[in-house]
């Protein structure tokens, strides 16, 4: 039997916390599993910008993942791990809901795990919220925490 897997959107807010609670309290009565905790810098390639914001556009994308790892991936792997449990952390820049259907998929996983958030102006308006999109088009099963 293979190892199960939990894929972790995680955001930095209270939900995104409840939402990695949740997991690893799932973790932790399957047995044989793995937490993957997956933040994503939302980007698209479609926004535009000046020519001096291409030229720093690498360096500024280098700092958010760095300082992504540093305040919320890594603290949250540490303690994980400290609960002894098998955990991976990544951050990635793109769509969230994108990311996180790409990444179940290559890991096999079992299910993706993300907290419900509040609506976030216009944008989620027009194109649905993260929870949403996810929830529609997802080859495995969502669990959204309140």
């Amino acid at each position: 039997m293979s190892k199960t897997t939990i894929i972790v959107g995680l955001d930095g807010s209270e939900a995104g916390a409840r939402a990695l609670a949740f997991a690893k309290q799932r973790a932790k009565l399957i047995g044989d599993c793995a937490i993957t905790i997956c933040y994503v810098i939302e980007w698209s390639p479609f926004s535009f910008q000046t020519a001096e914001e291409n030229e720093q556009r690498h360096n500024r994308r280098e700092e958010e993942l760095s300082m992504a790892h540093k305040r919320i991936v890594d603290p949250a792997v540490k303690e994980t791990r400290a609960e002894g449990l098998e955990v991976e952390g990544i951050v990635k820049h793109g769509d969230v809901s994108d990311i996180l259907e790409a990444l179940a998929k290559k890991q096999k996983a079992s299910q993706i795990v993300v907290g419900r958030v509040g609506a976030r102006g216009i944008k989620e308006r027009l194109f649905g919220g993260v929870t949403g999109r996810l929830a529609a088009a997802s080859s495995v099963p969502v669990t959204i925490i309140p």
